[in-house]
């Protein structure tokens, strides 16, 4: 099981997020760690891939949703420490 850390940008952006949108990318979230368990790579749904020039990550959970994150040092042995750090819309991209 993934191990999580939460950054003070994310939560910021959390709190700016509509009800419907919180609730999509906890779906979003829960197939993310439901492929890293099963061991294979993320369904092509959420588009999870390495931003360029950044050793951070997106996904996405909307049409116009997206999240950032990058993989920490590991908590838990043999499993993913996952840092998110950014949440919202395409805007999000300016600072990841």
């Amino acid at each position: 099981m993934p191990t999580y850390e939460t950054l003070s940008h994310f939560l910021r952006d959390w709190k700016g997020l509509t009800a419907a949108q919180q609730a999509a990318f906890l779906l979003a979230g829960t197939q993310f760690v439901t492929d890293l368990k099963a061991g294979g790579p993320p369904r092509r749904s959420l588009r999870v891939k390495k931003m360029q020039g950044y050793d951070v990550w997106e996904l996405t959970w909307a049409a116009d949703g997206r999240a950032t994150f990058h993989y920490g040092s590991p908590v838990a042995e043999g499993e993913p420490h996952l840092v998110r750090r950014r949440i919202g819309t395409h805007a999000i991209f300016t600072r990841p």
